[in-house]
C-alpha cells in the first residue's frame, strides 16, 4: 500500500496543468512529475515531429521510466493524456477544461503551429480527454474541473488538496483506518 496517492492531471495543452501541478506539489509535498520533461531527459521518444513541434513519445519507454517512482506513490503526473497509465497506478484523475476562446488565446500566445492549435481546440470541443479518462478509469476517480481563471485554479487546487488529505485518512500506511480498525476486517474476530 502506498503512503501517498498518485494523481494524474490531464487536459488539452493550455488548460493550466503545469501551474496546477506545481502549486499542488508545494501545498501537499507530493512530487510534480512532468511527463514532457521525462520524455526529453530520459529519451522516451522516437524523435522530433517538426510539423507539431513536439517529441514522438515512446509509451513503453515512458512507462518503464516512470514505473519505480509512481509505484512509490506521491506523484502528481502532468500530461495531456492519461489512458496509457495502468489503473493500479492512479488514485485520482483530474481533467482540466477551459472554454475554447480562452484556450485559443493561450495556445496562440505559445505560438502553436496552426494545425496543432486547431487540433487542440477540436479536442477540447469534443471532450476527447475527458472521455479518454472516463473510458480508462473507474468513474469514481475521474473529476472534471474548469480552469478559465486564477480564482478557478485556486479553487481547484484547494479541492484536490482536500481530496489528498482525505485519501491519507482513508488509506493510512499501517493499514488501519482512522478508528484504529484493520481495513481488511472481514467481520470475524
Amino acid at each position: 500500500m502506498r503512503a501517498n496517492p498518485n494523481i494524474v492531471v490531464t487536459g488539452t495543452p493550455g488548460v493550466g496543468k503545469t501551474t496546477h501541478c506545481e502549486t499542488l506539489a508545494e501545498r501537499t509535498n507530493l512530487r510534480h512529475v512532468s511527463v514532457n520533461q521525462i520524455v526529453k531527459d530520459k529519451g522516451c521518444h522516437e524523435g522530433w515531429d517538426d510539423e507539431y513541434q513536439s517529441w514522438i513519445v515512446d509509451e513503453d519507454k515512458l512507462l518503464d521510466a516512470l514505473e519505480e517512482e509512481v509505484a512509490a506513490g506521491g506523484c502528481i503526473i502532468d500530461w495531456h493524456a492519461c489512458d496509457l497509465f495502468p489503473e493500479r497506478w492512479v488514485d485520482l484523475v483530474v481533467v482540466l477544461r477551459v472554454d475554447t476562446s480562452t484556450l485559443y488565446d493561450r495556445l496562440k500566445s505559445r505560438k502553436y503551429p496552426e494545425k496543432k492549435l486547431q487540433e487542440n481546440i477540436d479536442s477540447e470541443i469534443m471532450d476527447v480527454l475527458l472521455q479518454e479518462a472516463r473510458d480508462s478509469y473507474n468513474e469514481n476517480i475521474v473529476v472534471e474541473l474548469t480552469s478559465n481563471t486564477t480564482d478557478e485554479m485556486d479553487s481547484n487546487v484547494d479541492r484536490i488538496e482536500a481530496w489528498v488529505k482525505q485519501w491519507k485518512k482513508d488509506n493510512p500506511p499501517d493499514g488501519r483506518d482512522e478508528n484504529g480498525d484493520d481495513d481488511n476486517d472481514d467481520g470475524e474476530d
